[in-house]
């Protein structure tokens, strides 16, 4: 087991990603409309395009994640994403800035992002115990919001002193930093056995893993449904404050940022929170907090404002605590030769829904507008609590002990 330091390291460098990532959110969506006056689908095409490679690549991920060591795949992808990211303030100076340049920059780093991702899941149990995993992801995902407090609320005043375009190079140094940051871990991973069955095989073996568990399967679908809707929301909120609201950049971002501080201010408070079981936090934590989302799209230019701060805060404190509750439970329940494609498994399913999202609330908001879309997505992550509701999740306290023979079964 690893040093306290290696995990301090790990997190930092997590940290540091989310930074980035969560700056991004603002930045590249505000880039395509200020900087090349991008339509409603546009904007969220450009949004998809981020996410699309959780469906096109996460399974083959899982199965690559699972056969090698893992920290250096997070370095590599981690400073794969700095670089490409970093192509767009070049092409910006040299006058050469397209929208299909800013997709595909997106896209390409969708994919080092999905790696990244899948491997820091499956790298956490390699530095702290099966006890420390609650610990470990209240820390992480708390890490996860501070980023957002910061990073989105950064993002407006960045596109305004910098303008956009280079406003994306905050993006590529923060990516850089958390390289650095992975460099210093020295723990030890146990040699990968070499496995020469079939990709197609072991892909199958994680969706098989996770389909036919009753837990990670009603987990699986819970996000699926949340980040389909959420995506919806994703794609129209930026145009939403900038547009329907005639927010600054600096005002949109600081809502956006806002929002987040509910769930910066729980997340390492979600540890604590276990003692009501781990089970019962994955259902309780939706159903208590998601409906504020209903809130959002009663959001006006006045006093109203404060109803998308609530709305967004309230929901962000009940992400957290599920996140840190089924994040550890999932990896509770899987062995570590299957860690990589149950982590992929789930990510194809949860993330691989949000460029269909992204595109679908693009679509709506063109068709009935970016306020009647905001709706329907509030509606939908309401109502997704109902797949973990009504799963044998709701009569347990905590996750079963379950042996390794069980757990291939």
């Amino acid at each position: 087991m690893s040093s306290r330091g290696d995990f301090r390291r790990f997190w930092g460098s997590d940290a540091a990603n989310q930074f980035g990532t969560a700056v991004s959110s603002f930045v590249l969506p505000a880039v395509a409309i200020e900087a090349l006056d991008a339509s409603e689908f546009q904007v969220g095409l450009l949004t998809a395009a981020g996410m699309a490679a959780f469906l096109v690549v996460g399974l083959p991920v899982g199965v690559l994640v699972d056969r090698v060591r893992k920290r250096p795949l997070l370095v590599w992808g981690t400073t794969g994403r700095a670089l490409l990211l970093a192509t767009v303030p070049l092409a910006r100076w040299f006058g050469g800035l397209t929208f299909a340049h800013l997709v595909l920059a997106a896209l390409l780093a969708g994919v080092l992002t999905v790696l990244v991702d899948v491997a820091g899941q499956a790298y956490l149990p390699v530095l702290v115990d099966r006890d420390g995993l609650t610990a470990g992801n209240a820390r992480l995902v708390s890490s996860q919001q501070v980023a957002r407090l910061t990073g989105r609320p950064l993002g407006g005043p960045l596109v305004q002193l910098l303008g956009g375009a280079n406003a994306v190079s905050a993006i590529s140094a923060s990516y850089l930093a958390a390289a650095l940051l992975l460099r210093g871990v020295r723990a030890v991973e146990e040699p990968v056995p070499r496995r020469d069955r079939a990709l197609w095989a072991e892909m199958g073996e994680g969706l098989r893993f996770v389909l036919g568990h009753p837990l990670l399967r009603s987990i699986a679908l819970c996000t699926t449904s949340y980040n389909l809707t959420n995506s919806v929301w994703g794609a129209v909120n930026v145009l939403f404050l900038l547009r329907d609201l005639d927010l600054s950049p600096t005002a949109a971002s600081a809502l956006l940022g806002a929002g987040s501080a509910g769930g910066a201010l729980v997340g390492l408070a979600a540890s604590r929170l276990r003692r009501l079981g781990t089970a019962r936090l994955v259902w309780l934590s939706l159903l208590v907090t998601q409906p504020f989302w209903l809130l959002v799209p009663l959001t006006a230019p006045d006093w109203r404002i404060t109803l998308f701060v609530v709305g967004t805060a309230v929901t962000s404190v009940g992400v957290v605590v599920y996140n840190v509750a089924q994040v550890s439970l999932r990896q509770s329940l899987c062995p570590p030769g299957l860690q990589g494609r149950m982590n992929a498994t789930v990510r194809f399913l949860a993330w691989g829904a949000s460029p269909l999202g992204a595109l679908a609330g693009g679509a709506l908001a063109g068709w009935i507008g970016v306020r009647d879309t905001l709706w329907v997505a509030s509606a939908g992550m309401a109502l997704s609590v109902l797949w973990v509701l009504l799963s044998p999740l709701r009569a347990m306290r905590d996750a079963p002990v379950i042996t390794t023979v069980e757990r291939h079964g």
